[in-house]
């Protein structure tokens, strides 16, 4: 039977008392009299849940309540958006927040932050401005085109071409190959995109095969465009063909229509220079006859979440004017990080060490097997008895779609109990490293947790990511 002894619920103090508290006090000007008063009533209501469960075995400690309320506190106003470290082997992780940007970008979104600056407007003509022309001349110099526009990312960009391309009066098909039909993460498919922009898509060709005849058969009056996506996150392989860019832009300009490329990731140099599988860039699409290329800036690009359109003047004119293009634009943060980012490209032989994307990428498996045989005694002092942990060769994923069947090689540190290795065992490591004061995100794979440290390449980093290791507790035994 439930205990409502008011006696026994009178022993609990009042919100005014408590506040009244020397401690408490504390943590009023610390935290805020609002939010200090609601977590004392709740904790208090707890205490009254105590009490009417059993009160003769309750007894309130002033000390251990204020504590208990400093703890609430500290774990509401952690922020929800927190560093992690990324040891999961995929750089570019979309659920990571995907590139880390060079703390030059940094410190120019810093200054866009909190000063005010001429995002739209012209500083020459003393008018207003357009803000895409802060990007504009840097995306045209190194991807090619005529003309740029920036919205807030890749599927964006590509919704806001078809919408202005399909606006045309009695033009609303779109022809795309059947095998270029994808779906990426958040199950965004092209068709469904093109039911959005308000076009009508046209398949052509099937999964492993589309030719160029498929093409010309589709195009009819009521043709819009030729559309080419980029298969960035799956390969079709095996007995395949694919029609020639070079063919494809010459049947729509035969047609008197655009041909668009999605490159999806996207990048602006060849990755072949830098020991990467090649991926193809907007200025060899352009070359290859697109009108429009479309391409992200927060994956292999290793900048800001956006999406980036480029190509003929005339149709970025128009797509400038489509009235979606403000409820997709970019703010002044996004501008200044692209900016920055840009700025650094011009300068190829310094992205290795300048552009942290592509750091990362390049580091050697005989770099990152040394950092992990540096680590490993670390980890194994922190898991005596419990776990035992040696250094694996492991393969890395690019992340977010880019280069899919490609790996680079590269080392980690693999858990184990003293015994077989179990799914159960790996999944307790995990939360437990997930649990430390700044998380630690690895992966598991044959039973086994693993940390790949290919992102862990900052000697500050390592030596934070060490020193939380004493710090390291797992809840229940293994």
């Amino acid at each position: 039977m439930v205990n409502s002894d008011p006696a026994a619920r009178r022993a609990l103090p009042s919100v005014d008392r408590l506040l009244s508290n020397s401690a408490v006090a504390t943590l009023v000007a610390r935290f805020g009299r609002v939010l200090t008063t609601d977590t004392i009533r709740a904790l208090l209501q707890m205490h009254r849940d105590k009490l009417a469960q059993n009160a003769s075995a309750f007894e309130f400690d002033e000390a251990r309540f204020t504590a208990e309320c400093e703890q609430s506190l500290l774990r509401q106003t952690q922020p929800s958006l927190r560093p992690v470290f990324n040891l999961s082997g995929t750089v570019l992780h979309t659920n990571l927040g995907r590139a880390v940007m060079p703390q030059s970008v940094a410190d120019a979104v810093m200054i866009a932050m909190t000063r005010p600056v001429n995002l739209e407007f012209d500083l020459d003509g003393g008018a207003r401005g357009e803000r895409d022309t802060h990007v504009e001349k840097w995306i045209t110099r190194l991807a090619g085109g005529d003309g740029a526009v920036v919205v807030n990312n890749n599927a964006a960009a590509v919704y806001l071409a078809l919408n202005t391309l399909g606006g045309q009066r009695g033009k609303s098909e779109i022809i795309v190959s059947r095998g270029e039909l994808i779906e990426i993460g958040g199950a965004f498919r092209i068709p469904d995109i093109m039911k959005r922009a308000g076009v009508k898509l046209v398949e052509v060709g099937t999964t492993n095969r589309t030719h160029l005849k498929d093409f010309a058969e589709a195009i009819s009056p009521r043709t819009a465009a030729i559309m080419k996506v980029h298969t960035s996150n799956y390969a079709v392989q095996g007995f395949t063909a694919a029609a020639p860019e070079p063919e494809l832009a010459a049947l729509a300009h035969e047609h008197g229509i655009p041909y668009i490329v999605d490159l999806g990731s996207g990048m602006l140099v060849n990755l072949e220079d830098y020991g990467l599988p090649h991926e193809p860039t907007p200025r060899e699409a352009l070359a290859n006859g697109a009108d429009l290329v479309t391409f992200s800036g927060d994956k292999l690009l290793g900048g800001p979440q956006a999406g980036l359109l480029v190509g003929k003047k005339d149709l970025i004119a128009r797509i400038r004017k489509n009235p979606m293009k403000r409820a997709l634009r970019v703010d002044k943060m996004t501008l200044a990080a692209l900016d920055a980012l840009l700025r650094l490209y011009t300068n190829p032989d310094k992205l290795r060490d300048e552009v942290t994307a592509i750091r990362l990428l390049t580091r050697t498996q005989a770099e990152i097997r040394t950092q992990c045989e540096r680590v490993l005694p670390h980890i194994q002092s922190a898991l005596t008895g419990k776990a035992e942990a040696k250094v694996i060769d492991t393969g890395s994923q690019i992340g977010s779609g880019s280069l899919p069947v490609d790996s680079l090689p590269s080392a980690g540190i693999a858990l184990t109990p003293a015994g077989k290795a179990t799914r159960s065992f790996a999944d307790k490591l995990s939360l437990a490293f997930r649990a430390l004061p700044v998380p630690v995100i690895g992966h598991i794979r044959d039973g086994a947790f693993v940390l790949d440290l290919r992102c862990l390449d900052r000697a500050d980093h390592e030596g934070e990511f060490i020193a939380q290791l004493k710090q390291l507790r797992l809840k229940n035994s293994i």
